[in-house]
């Protein structure tokens, strides 16, 4: 368990690099700075106990996922409160209809049609099932590496196995999944 010492200690030797890292990421200071703050409080608040060695790890976890949200909540803002007046033409003649500019914007290859959409559900929904047929240390390996973005000596440190063993139960993941989806039709 880390000490409140500890803790503070870590977290100020974090703080600059995960401010630049966050800037990188969102471009904006101010976000960034949220960003990093609220990473901080959580680790305080939820993984004030774990002994101080898997602080970092969890940290960067926080911090990514941190952004990602702040990325979502980006989306879901410029969705919900985009203002109208930005889909008027440049020099418009003040006769201006919302209904047919949304209508132009709908048939434009930016949007994604009902179908595209089914389709990729679908494909997600395949490598989902050659996902759970994995063996499960390759399943589990393939999981920590690439969804959870563990790097190797964290993902061995987590499945109790060596470094090598990591590369692997990884290296034949990717090879099976790659497999199984080619023949269900799907390439890269």
């Amino acid at each position: 368990m880390a000490s409140e010492q500890e803790l503070s200690d870590f977290l100020k030797s974090v703080e600059k690099r995960a401010f630049k890292r966050a800037v990188y990421a969102v471009r904006d200071e101010d976000a960034a700075l949220d960003i990093v703050q609220e990473t901080m409080i959580k680790l305080a608040e939820k993984y004030a106990d774990r002994p101080s060695a898997e602080l970092p790890p969890l940290f960067q976890r926080i911090l990514s996922n941190a952004t990602m949200d702040w990325f979502r909540r980006q989306k879901v803002r410029g969705a919900l409160f985009r203002n109208f007046s930005e889909f008027e033409p440049a020099g418009g003649d003040g006769d201006f209809d919302i209904l047919e500019t949304l209508e132009a914007l709908a048939g434009s290859a930016a949007t994604e049609s009902a179908s595209e959409t089914v389709s990729r559900e679908q494909i997600l929904l395949l490598i989902e099932l050659e996902v759970e047929l994995l063996p499960a240390r390759q399943r589990e390996a393939f999981l920590l590496r690439y969804w959870e973005e563990l790097n190797v000596s964290e993902t061995a440190l987590a499945m109790g196995c060596s470094e090598g063993s990591v590369k692997t139960h990884c290296s034949r993941a990717v090879h099976a999944l790659a497999k199984g989806l080619k023949a269900k039709g799907i390439t890269a």
